[in-house]
């Protein structure tokens, strides 16, 4: 513990003996690492801190079984040496916290000898959260509106410290995000912290943090520890699955509920209370370089999907799961993110029909506790600092109960990108006013929240507002169990859950059943082993583990890749020969994207070495496709095509007569048309997690028949987007003078074996209104192998008083047939799925003929009914529209005589007046951002003294990235202009590494 302190002897020189267990173990209160050969300290009460990775060699990740070299310590010959160590235990088995406040059955977080109310575990919620609120001075009110993010993003420190109690977050916290998840930026290796893996040792640092606030603050209110965990929990290992988009093409709700289940439980097991999932974004746009989070175009289906992760996730209180992106996210212009992802480009109706229903449903039908608030705008209005959008519609009209937390820099946005708001101070008052609950940006708290105790203090925001906010938050720890446990007691259980067989079995499982297989003439797959003698394995992505090891999951699991897959199952069978071919991009991308460049002697040479393996080969496997620097967070493409030599790769595989299989990893739809004209076969893998290389191989030699069906539609161009599922009636038909059709629609897959369908059967026929509708049909698998159909069921409304969706999906079931087994499926249409919104802006069924079809909802039906609704709708459900409400502005970017009297909250490096100095401290940063239009060349500071700091640049969504050190070591006053490469850059910032910094003045020049 921090004060359990020793003093090694005077005299002559010594040897300190430090026996550690299993893992690397660290101590916390020097600066230096420790070598071999001995450490001369010469001075008195220096503190140590000792880096095993440092020692012996032991460098990169934190692993088992690592040993740690006796290191001899010379003392000055009159120096007592004090050691101070927060020590980790050598075997983390459990965790007892001691102390007089932890009682029997409660715990005693305000330290005065009762129980209150909020801490009596048989109090209701409302009731422990009231009496809470109440004993809340303003300062640990506005400390729970705020997160601060981890180590090594903002937090300078893993385990906490005497500093502590010397910062904003003395008071408390209201969240922690991706502490200790060993994330450090895009581009770089994990985090070899010590504390970052095993599991258990994670949970018990992260037990640590908590005890900080549970023990040190006056009403020991724990922290929400927040992390990503959209294809498992971000982690330095946990269970690795498919992205959302390979989930929802595997149109299996019970699997998703399950995947949602295991998210939750390895997430608590390390410690985290709240996840950031699920993805309830409806894709819109093929080129946006988020399309891999989104389950796909359907909101129905992302509804469905939405609701089962979130149930899974939030099973009996395990995490909260908070959703994203809340609203219009997904739509953005031409998806040209501009990094506030401005400007989505739709009517209401729409918004309202697409976009808006999946966040509706999931709160109301799963009790989703968490929503992030997007940085998009819609209609001219920042969604961040919108009243309609955060109170009257998602509390109002939703039934929200949860918080809301921002999206990094949404706040920061509404006046740097969005030009809404004059400042911070007044974006933080927009903010508050319309409903956010809790800032979270990649910036040190206090530049939130130090204004806002001014607006309150000012009377700009009344304390009744804070209140409601800060109820929000205290709602969520109470359901999360925060205040009955906030430890992880059993530790070594983290050793055995996370990453556990069974979870890692059901990532397998989830990898086969995302699978589609888009093409597959004449029976090219499944491939038989037994007449193959040498298989050419080529493609970017057939030996790559880029798209599996990506932030949002886990960093570094073992993985699989296609070429592993493929060796495994061919050996002692088939002979295995491997060339990459080319890489995913070529050195000119994007640019290549627009510019036919000359192909480059390298180029011709790997293409060739690959055609060489081809013609020795009786099969030929490419592994084509996207990675990170393609498609993800801030990677919007001009093209669909297959990017760098890809293609011009294909074409000389085929060239040399030998039959070639298409294999696709990638994070969006493609435009792969050259390849669908003249290849046989095309197996849509998607970025399917790390046993994917175990699914497409066994999909490819036939041990798994792909089952998976469409959520996307693959245009043939970029020339026809927007081309969704779904769409109006006429928006897709035919034209003389541009390509019609898509490639693949919405739906569609192949399998290796066939099903046929029995007549759709309806009741009634004639339906009251009001009522819902059943609809049956039989299917029977009448080929020679199992498999899997995914039974879809669509919706018209024949003739209606507005225009609505030519086919909507309304029902799907995914069901497992053995040859010449037959399962008639059930399906349930309540009057939602018939509604529209009509012309009063109302939800409404409209009486009426109605169809339904199964099958995709391009080409013949499969089968087809009809029935009627019959009378008007008994209750028509009127969608809220904005309005006042409350004595507040319906929208809260009008402003506020005290939210513009705002110059008073400058920075002092900001504030152009030279006699205000900025005394910073390490770990303080100063974030600037960047005009696009006129990017800056240099970086100015204006320094008093000796200084260190790290210059670092955002590209969007609150990511940094190092760009070297600046500073001086002379005295006096210095001038420092250091060259910025700011191109593309949203931010610049600047974070003090030295003790201490006195700066009069920071600019971009």
């Amino acid at each position: 513990r921090p004060s359990s302190c020793f003093a090694l002897p005077k005299a002559r020189p010594s040897f300190l003996f430090l026996r550690f267990g299993p893992t690397s173990a660290q101590h916390h209160c020097g600066r230096f690492s420790a070598v071999p050969g001995g450490i001369p300290l010469g001075t008195a009460g220096m503190d140590v801190l000792i880096y095993p990775q440092a020692v012996g060699g032991m460098n990169g990740p934190p692993g088992k079984d690592k040993q740690m070299r006796i290191l001899p310590l010379m003392l000055a010959a009159a120096a007592t040496f004090p050691l101070c160590a927060v020590t980790p235990p050598e075997r983390f088995e459990t965790y007892t916290p001691k102390g007089e406040m932890y009682r029997e059955g409660w715990i005693d977080f305000n330290k005065n000898g009762r129980k209150d109310v909020y801490e009596d575990p048989s109090a209701s919620i409302e009731a422990r959260v009231e009496d809470l609120l109440a004993q809340m001075t303003l300062e640990e009110k506005t400390c729970q509106m705020v997160t601060l993010y981890g180590y090594r993003r903002v937090l300078a420190d893993d385990l906490p410290n005497p500093g502590w109690k010397k910062k904003l977050w003395k008071d408390g916290i209201g969240a922690i995000d991706e502490h200790l998840n060993g994330f450090i930026q895009w581009g770089l290796k994990p985090s070899d912290n010590p504390n970052v893996w095993p599991a258990s040792r994670h949970a018990w640092a992260i037990n640590e943090v908590q005890r900080f606030f549970v023990e040190e603050t006056r009403l020991g209110i724990p922290a929400d520890m927040t992390n990503e965990g959209i294809r498992g929990v971000e982690a330095y290992r946990a269970t690795c699955f498919p992205t959302q988009l390979g989930l929802g093409h595997t149109w299996d709700r019970a699997l998703v509920r399950e995947v949602g289940r295991i998210t939750g439980r390895e997430a608590r097991a390390l410690g985290y209370t709240n996840v950031y999932a699920p993805i309830l974004d409806v894709g819109r746009d093929q080129r946006w370089g988020r399309y891999e989070e989104v389950y796909g175009e359907s909101p129905f289906l992302v509804s469905e999907l939405g609701i089962e992760m979130a149930k899974g996730m939030q099973e009996k209180g395990q995490v909260a799961a908070t959703a994203k992106h809340y609203l219009a996210y997904s739509n953005n212009k031409g998806a040209r993110e501009a990094m506030a992802r401005v400007d989505p480009q739709m009517p209401p109706r729409e918004l309202e029909e697409l976009h808006a229903v999946p966040f509706a449903r999931v709160i109301r039908e799963a009790g989703l506790l968490g929503v992030m608030s997007t940085y998009a705008d819609y209609d001219g209005e920042p969604l961040e600092s919108s009243r309609y959008w955060l109170m009257d519609r998602l509390r109002g009209d939703f039934g929200f109960r949860g918080y809301v937390v921002s999206d990094s820099d949404a706040v920061e946005y509404l006046h740097g990108k969005h030009r809404t708001s004059e400042n911070m101070k007044e974006s933080v008052h927009q903010s508050v006013l319309a409903g956010l609950n809790v800032r979270c940006n990649f910036s040190a708290p206090d530049n939130y929240v130090k204004p806002l105790r001014e607006l309150v203090r000012e009377g700009a925001l009344p304390m009744s507002v804070i209140d409601a906010r800060v109820r929000d938050v205290l709602r969520v720890k109470f359901l999360v169990g925060l205040f009955d446990d906030p430890y992880i007691r059993d530790l070594a259980a983290a050793d055995r859950i996370v990453e556990a067989p069974e979870h890692v079995a059901v990532s397998l499982r989830a990898a086969r059943e995302s699978l589609v297989l888009l093409k597959n003439d004449k029976a090219a797959l499944p491939l038989d082993l037994g007449k193959l003698r040498t298989i050419a394995v080529c493609g970017p992505n057939a030996a790559e583990t880029n798209h599996v090891l990506t932030h949002y999951g886990p960093l570094a699991v073992p993985v699989v890749t296609v070429l592993d897959g493929i060796r495994a199952h061919a050996k002692g069978k088939a002979e295995v020969l491997y060339a990459k071919g080319c890489d995913v991009v070529d050195r000119h991308f994007p640019d290549s994207e627009i510019i036919d460049y000359p192909m480059e002697a390298a180029e011709q040479a790997a293409i060739d070495e690959a055609v060489a393996n081809a013609r020795k080969a009786d099969v030929v496997i490419a592994v084509m496709g996207g990675n990170a620097r393609t498609c993800g967070e801030n990677k919007s493409r001009t093209s669909l095509e297959l990017p760098g030599r890809q293609n011009d790769l294909l074409k000389a595989l085929h060239a040399t007569g030998k039959p070639v299989i298409l294999v696709l990893i990638n994070g969006r739809p493609l435009s792969v048309n050259w390849a669908a004209r003249n290849l046989p076969a095309i197996l849509e893998a998607w970025y399917p997690g790390a046993q994917g290389g175990t699914a497409v191989a066994e999909a490819l030699f036939g041990d798994y028949n792909p089952g998976g069906r469409l959520t996307v539609t693959f245009p043939k161009s970029v020339g026809q987007i927007p081309y969704n599922f779904p769409s109006k009636p006429g928006a897709n038909a035919n034209g003389n003078v541009r390509v019609n059709g898509a490639l693949w629609g919405f739906g569609h897959g192949l399998s290796y074996t066939t099903f046929s369908y029995g007549p759709l059967k309806v009741t009634p026929e004639a339906v009251p209104n009001g009522e819902s509708v059943t609809a049956t049909v039989s299917v029977t698998n009448t080929g020679k192998r199992a498999g899997d159909e995914v039974v879809q069921l669509y919706l018209r409304d024949n003739v209606s008083s507005v225009t609505t969706y030519d086919w909507r999906l309304v029902g799907f079931e995914r069901i497992h047939l053995k040859p010449g087994e037959s399962r008639t499926v059930s399906f349930t249409i309540p009057r939602d799925r018939m509604s529209l919104i009509d012309t009063a802006w109302r939800r409404t069924v409209e009486p009426g003929a109605f169809t339904l079809r199964v099958g995709p909802p391009h080409g013949k039906a499969l089968r087809q009914a009809t029935f009627e609704v019959r009378g008007e709708d008994p209750a028509p459900v009127a969608i809220p529209r904005p309005a006042p409400a409350n004595g507040l502005p319906a929208h809260s970017t009008r402003r506020t005589q005290a939210a513009t009297a705002a110059k008073d909250a400058a920075h002092p490096a900001l504030d152009g007046n030279p006699a205000t100095l900025w005394k910073a401290a390490k770990g303080d940063m100063l974030t600037l951002p960047v005009d696009a239009e006129n990017p800056p060349k240099a970086l100015r500071i204006e320094a008093e003294g000796a200084f260190k700091a790290t210059l670092q640049l955002s590209f969007g969504g609150g990511q940094f990235l190092d760009r070297g050190n600046v500073g001086t070591d002379a005295a006096g006053a210095q001038t420092l202009e250091v060259p910025l490469e700011a191109k593309d850059a949203s931010h610049v910032r600047l974070l003090i590494t030295s003790p201490t910094a006195t700066l009069r003045s920071v600019s971009l020049k």
